[in-house]
C-alpha cells in the first residue's frame, strides 16, 4: 500500500512530472519504448509518471540512467522543484 498523506502526494507527484518532462526532452521516446528498451515494467513507469505510485531507490537509479542523466542529477532537480522548504518529516 502507497502512503497518501499530503506530502507524500505531492512528492509523487512531482517525481512523476519530472520523470515525464525528461522522458520527453531527453528521449523523445514514448513511455512504452522507453520502458521495453530500459527493461521497466510499464505499469510502473506510467504509475510514476502519473503521481500514483512510490518506487524503489533502483528504480530511480535505472530510470535515470534511461534518461540519460546521473540520479545525483535527477534528485537535484527533483529538490529543486519542491523548494528548500519541503520536508516529508514532520518536526
Amino acid at each position: 500500500m502507497q502512503p497518501n498523506d499530503e506530502k507524500s502526494i505531492q512528492f509523487s507527484k512531482t517525481v512523476g512530472e519530472l520523470v515525464k518532462e525528461l522522458r520527453l526532452t531527453n528521449t523523445n521516446k514514448s513511455l512504452n519504448k522507453l520502458a521495453d528498451e530500459y527493461d521497466i515494467s510499464r505499469a510502473t513507469l506510467s504509475k510514476l509518471e502519473n503521481g500514483i505510485h512510490h518506487c524503489k531507490f533502483i528504480t530511480i537509479w535505472q530510470l535515470s540512467e534511461a534518461l540519460g542523466i546521473k540520479c545525483s542529477e535527477l534528485v537535484k532537480i527533483l529538490e529543486e522543484k519542491l523548494g528548500d522548504d519541503f520536508s516529508l518529516i514532520d518536526e
